[in-house]
């Protein structure tokens, strides 16, 4: 009878083990799929096919993981972690599927930013709601058995094994998933609403911002290290943890409304970059090394992200850290109407006959182009000039529009070739040589001041050397300054005029009139 136990739990293992390497290897493709996913989103031409990649990669990450669990259990294993009846899965997969399908067809591309925002504070939302599942079956475990809810229960109840002894690793990255998970949330809702309108795109200061939010932070983690490392009871120091979350989400709202809305994309690929460090921790608690690894790739990616934008506008990553980064948007009161002299205007028609007679034109699509919905028309322009045998491409502005990579995606959705958009840094030195520049609601990227005045806010700040060119239209619908707040000395420069109208209207008109002169 033993013998035959025996071989009973020989087989059973042995199940197990067969089990374990099928789950680990399906792990192992979708991490590499996801690594290929994160590749090829860094050119147009293949960022369509990348997003699919990386949902089937989530997608197995998701069948694998719910087989894992049942298949260990059919085999007659302990399973560590508790696995979800199949049927919340796969309502969730529909649930997900069904919002993301309608969100995508029904979002349009000026609302983008505000989705990106949105998703990125789902992520937090979720790390925090797994962190508070794994406290609240610790504290409730810790009842149980007697004990306080330290880190050897917190292992403990993600185990099931009422032992002691384990890595404090746990209990840490229960913290820091609360932590973090809740500064993305509702610093991805204010970003949210600054994008949006619903709130000031400016940045609101106060006295002694940073003090305030170096003791909030302080106090959240002091706060978070005694509920876990105290010998408290369990209501005491789930009462502690509760009161962690209520700080955190607080922290999230005060480090992000002193950024104006000029510094948006680098607000986006920070919280971008949080969310991942908030899923990387989850994985920790849950024990998974694919959402570790996702959660990894997630966080430096946004980070590396996060520097390019930095240096693109000529900002260290430290003040947006800190937390006041784009104050100048609050401070920065030039650029009236009054402040301008000697602007030279134009009209569509005179646009039309300048275009019908160059040789080359570069387009530099802002945030106005966006708003507009004029993507389609600038590209059939573009189609029209290359017809009369004119070289066009498209001046791509890292922080141009309201996320990264923003008017590449807008481009990219009216079917611009890709060849055609060309970054800042190749694009350049060929402005010089250029016939004519048509600037489609762009300001501060284009804003010389940056070059030229030491004491302008955009001091520093890399833009397009539109300036060089031999012709300049600005397409915009008044002499109002962008998110800078400073006044633009392109528009007064003897190369530019200024065409007032929405960039829709103007390419419109623009376009019928040179149709209309063949």
């Amino acid at each position: 009878m033993s013998s035959l136990l025996l071989a009973d739990a020989a087989a059973a293992a042995g199940e197990v083990v067969k089990v374990h390497w099928a789950v680990q290897l399906a792990y192992m493709v979708a991490i590499i799929m996801f690594v290929m996913a994160i590749k090829r989103l860094s050119k147009v031409r293949t960022a369509r096919g990348a997003n699919l990649i990386a949902s089937m990669a989530m997608l197995l990450a998701v069948v694998a993981t719910l087989a894992n669990g049942h298949l260990l259990q059919l085999a007659g294993a302990r399973v560590e972690h508790a696995v979800v009846d199949w049927h919340w899965i796969v309502g969730g997969l529909v649930a997900g599927t069904l919002v993301g399908a309608i969100g995508a067809r029904l979002v349009p591309m000026t609302q983008m930013p505000e989705m990106v925002a949105l998703l990125n504070g789902s992520g937090g939302a979720a790390s925090l709601l797994v962190a508070l599942a794994v406290t609240f079956q610790a504290t409730s475990h810790a009842a149980w058995a007697g004990a306080a809810p330290t880190l050897a229960t917190f292992q403990a109840a993600v185990d099931a094994t009422p032992t002691a002894g384990h890595s404090p690793i746990v209990g840490a990255t229960v913290l820091l998933s609360i932590l973090i998970g809740g500064i993305t949330l509702t610093g991805s809702l204010i970003a949210y609403g600054k994008l949006s309108g619903k709130l000031s795109g400016n940045a609101v200061v106060y006295p002694g911002q940073h003090a305030i939010n170096f003791l909030l932070g302080a106090l959240t983690l002091g706060l978070a290290g005694y509920a876990v490392y105290g010998e408290l009871a369990p209501g005491a120091a789930l009462g502690m943890i509760l009161g962690v979350v209520a700080l955190a989400l607080v922290l999230g709202v005060l480090l992000v409304i002193p950024i104006g809305g000029a510094d948006m994309p680098v607000v986006i690929s920070l919280l971008n970059s949080y969310s991942g460090v908030a899923a990387a921790m989850t994985g920790f608690i849950l024990e998974n090394n694919l959402l570790i690894i996702a959660g990894a790739l997630v966080g430096a990616s946004g980070l590396i992200l996060t520097q390019i934008m930095c240096q693109a506008m000529n900002r260290s990553l430290a003040s947006v850290l800190l937390g006041g980064f784009g104050m100048t948007t609050a401070t920065g009161t030039g650029g009236g109407k009054d402040e301008y002299k000697n602007v030279k205007s134009t009209t569509p028609d005179e646009l039309a006959l300048m275009c019908d007679g160059v040789s080359s034109v570069i387009f530099v699509p802002g945030y106005g182009l966006a708003v507009s919905q004029a993507q389609h028309l600038c590209r059939e322009l573009g189609e029209a000039l290359e017809a009369k045998g004119a070289t066009v491409r498209y001046a791509i502005h890292p922080v141009a529009g309201r996320m990264p990579g923003h008017m590449n995606v807008l481009l990219a959705e009216a079917n611009v070739p890709y060849e055609q958009l060309v970054e800042m840094e190749q694009i350049n030195s060929d402005f010089k040589q250029t016939d004519l520049v048509i600037v489609l609601g762009a300001n501060d990227v284009v804003n010389p001041a940056a070059i030229d005045d030491p004491q302008s806010p955009l001091a520093g700040m890399p833009i397009l050397n539109v300036h060089e060119a031999r012709n300049v239209i600005v397409v915009k619908r008044s002499l109002s300054p962008g998110y800078a707040g400073v006044k633009n000395p392109l528009f007064e420069l003897d190369n530019c005029r200024m065409l007032f109208d929405d960039a829709k209207g103007a390419l419109q008109t623009t376009l019928q009139e040179l149709k209309a002169a063949v």
